[in-house]
């Protein structure tokens, strides 16, 4: 059985609000790991509208410094001191970020009861900011106005089950089933080598979420986060709107269909919705006509990577 891998939109308005969308922010659950991509104006409402466990979030990753990106942090961060956190946070984002904060914070002599740790985003190359026994954050170069990261999240471990019978027939001792479980073969006492697949059956293979935020066309993002499960793209315009994207240095609905068939995902979600659009269908439809397997991201809605 998979372990939980969950994505929850809870926003996907660019610049700024609209009446029913907000600014960007999502919500991951990986497996008793809580983090948070982005965190823009009302970052903490939407938590607690849709009942997420604030408390449990242990890193935020910034993907740049435009306000409708980041401006719910400083809230956010003095919200869970104030409710007695006393685990370390992690904030992972582009240089300027812990300046930023620190100032917010110290100007209105916030002392919180934890731990905040700081880990900059180098914009020009690709590097895992954050590495643990049971997942990696790989950062993504954008180009966007300002220095700006993507991130991919994916999943650390065995993709292979142990075939726990044939192990016991041939007396394997437990010691060596970690090791069997991640491809190795077994070699017994009088020098016999007993191949992987012999000792294995068929898993789960380990799974992977690519956020790409503010960004123009750009298809190093397709070979980036090529073959991930679920990839998640702005998609701020019409694609009848493609001057203006690339004077924003933002993309279109179509522009985001056609990374996802260059990469060739599983399945894309498109947000960050130019404020113009109440509709969101034609965009939606736009980015189907590219990748047939696209859904327009909806606030609240959980995704199952």
């Amino acid at each position: 059985m998979h372990r939980a891998f969950e994505v929850t939109i809870l926003g996907t308005s660019s610049a700024s609000p609209t009446k029913h969308r907000h600014p960007s922010a999502q919500f991951v659950r990986m497996e008793g790991e809580y983090m948070l991509l982005d965190c823009g104006e009302g970052t903490q409402l939407q938590l607690v509208k849709y009942g997420l466990r604030t408390h449990r979030i242990r890193y935020v990753f910034i993907t740049h410094l435009h306000g409708d990106h980041f401006f719910g942090l400083p809230g956010l961060i003095t919200s869970m001191g104030l409710h007695g956190r006393t685990e370390k946070l992690t904030i992972a984002g582009p240089e300027g970020l812990e300046q930023i904060l620190s100032a917010i914070l110290e100007s209105g002599e916030t002392k919180l009861p934890f731990e905040l740790e700081y880990l900059v985003c180098n914009p020009n190359v690709s590097e895992n900011i954050v590495e643990t026994h049971n997942f990696s954050v790989q950062t993504v170069p954008l180009k966007h106005r300002i220095p700006c990261t993507g991130f991919i999240l994916r999943e650390k471990g065995p993709e292979l089950k142990l075939n726990i019978n044939r192990c016991e027939e041939l007396h394997i001792p437990p010691s060596f089933f970690e090791g069997i479980k991640l491809g190795s073969d077994y070699t017994t006492l009088e020098g016999k080598v007993i191949r992987n697949a012999e000792l294995t059956l068929a898993g789960s293979k380990n799974r992977s979420y690519a956020y790409i935020s503010d960004t123009i066309f750009d298809e190093q993002v397709a070979d980036a986060v090529k073959g991930v499960e679920l990839l998640y793209h702005e998609a701020t315009f019409l694609h009848e709107l493609l001057e203006r994207a690339n004077e924003t240095y933002h993309t279109t609905a179509l522009q985001a269909g056609q990374i996802a068939k260059m990469a060739g995902v599983n399945k894309l979600v498109i947000g960050h919705f130019s404020a113009r659009y109440q509709s969101l269908e034609a965009l939606g439809e736009e980015a189907c006509g590219a990748f047939p397997n696209t859904e327009i991201a909806e606030e609240g809605k959980c995704y199952l990577v």
